[in-house]
């Protein structure tokens, strides 16, 4: 029996874990289409180009690829515009909004949470980190409450939830009332090495983000 797996990625217009993610995910299942909101070649590693990736009608909007905060109370409709009729296998790697589309009774969804959605579970602190212009802190809050019953109502539509660590598998069960179990994600050990020695200080490679949730 070949099992039909479709991925589901929120989107494709920056490199960063999340993506890291994604391409173990695709070495895994290497014959499944990748599903996006959107995708900006430009700005993606040259080996995406030879990946199938399926966008949403947000793929065409206007400087969405380059502005896309504006355009999030869009995303719900997004995904749930996907016809995913068909596959066995669903594996939504959601930091955003992927894990809100609809599989049919006999899809088996499960989704890798890389973390409760951000912006809606802790806005002021999303907001100041990532330097909103001013228009985008005016139009989005209106829209913060419909979009977090949404974000609430779309995890009942995964049946299994694996989170990344610890820290994330709380917030799945505070925000979500989900049960989850950890799997932490890729690792490339061969980029470094385990030394025989080491001194007085750790040293943390990392984007430099303030959780407060």
């Amino acid at each position: 029996m070949n099992l039909r797996v479709a991925i589901v990625h929120d989107w494709l217009n920056q490199k960063g874990g999340a993506e890291a993610v994604l391409e173990a995910l695709v070495e895994m299942y290497p014959q499944a289409p990748v599903y996006t909101s959107m995708y900006w070649p430009q700005a993606m590693p040259q080996e995406y180009r030879s990946w199938e990736i399926r966008t949403s009608f947000m793929d065409k909007l206007p400087l969405v690829k380059r502005y896309h905060q504006p355009f999030l109370p869009l995303y719900p409709l997004a995904f749930e515009s996907f016809d995913l009729t068909g596959y066995d296998l669903v594996i939504s790697n959601k930091s955003g909004f992927c894990h809100g589309v609809i599989t049919s009774p006999d899809t088996l969804h499960v989704c890798y949470c890389l973390t409760p959605t951000r912006f809606l579970w802790d806005y002021p602190a999303y907001a100041q980190r990532e330097g909103l212009a001013k228009l985008a802190r005016l139009a989005l809050p209106p829209f913060l409450n419909y979009l977090r019953l949404w974000d609430r109502a779309a995890a009942e539509r995964v049946d299994h939830f694996i989170a990344i660590s610890e820290t994330v598998r709380r917030r799945i069960a505070k925000y979500y009332r989900r049960d989850s179990f950890v799997i932490h994600p890729p690792v490339d050990t061969g980029k470094f090495a385990v030394s025989d020695t080491h001194d007085d200080y750790f040293l943390v490679v990392s984007r430099l983000t303030l959780q407060t949730y």
